[in-house]
């Protein structure tokens, strides 16, 4: 059959697309990122680079003298985990590239929001919720981190406490009256 007749496109057993997890970054814009964020993505690709990958491909190399590849399982398994390892890499690759280190302890003290603030604010039936705004690779939503790109993000971003500000929302237009900012302090 014609390769014109399938569906697959080309590039269907590749492997080499972006982790589907995260979302994409704004195009043009910065990998902001607190100092922590950079920390954590830098240490996981050290670890993947230097601990994990060298194992797989010692298991591969071991498992390729074995003889018939077809159904080997350790060539098979340790091949696929081999293709995710690098797969990852090159994602973080990309990211930390890209990554703008933004210390939020350098607005401590200040009313306004910015990158790294941790806000309280409260809707229009005067329920108070807490975020903290972090980057879109460190944000973690069931702990009260939400990215910077996120809808609720943007709308706060450059308020000050006591402003009131609509937030688009599925439903509709909610108001939000922002209660508190505060950043972490400076460390010496």
């Amino acid at each position: 059959m014609s390769k014109a007749f399938t569906k697959e496109s080309d590039a269907a057993g590749d492997d080499d697309d972006d982790s589907p997890s995260l979302p994409a970054l704004p195009k043009g814009s910065r990998n902001y990122m607190t100092p922590q964020g950079y920390a954590r993505l830098r240490a996981e690709f050290m670890t993947l680079l230097d601990d994990e990958r060298p194992k797989i491909v010692e298991i591969v190399s071991w498992a390729a003298k074995n003889g018939d590849r077809s159904e080997n399982g350790d060539y098979l398994y340790g091949k696929k985990r081999l293709r995710e390892i690098d797969r990852r890499l090159r994602f973080l690759t990309k990211r930390l590239d890209i990554a703008e280190v933004v210390d939020p302890s350098a607005h401590h003290g200040s009313d306004q929001i910015f990158f790294g603030a941790t806000v309280t604010y409260a809707n229009g039936k005067g329920e108070e919720r807490t975020i903290t705004i972090k980057g879109i690779d460190e944000s973690d939503s069931l702990s009260g981190e939400v990215s910077w790109v996120s809808p609720i993000a943007r709308t706060l971003l450059k308020a000050r406490e006591g402003d009131e500000l609509q937030l688009v929302t599925p439903v509709g237009v909610e108001l939000i009256e922002v209660l508190e900012v505060s950043y972490p302090k400076p460390t010496a």
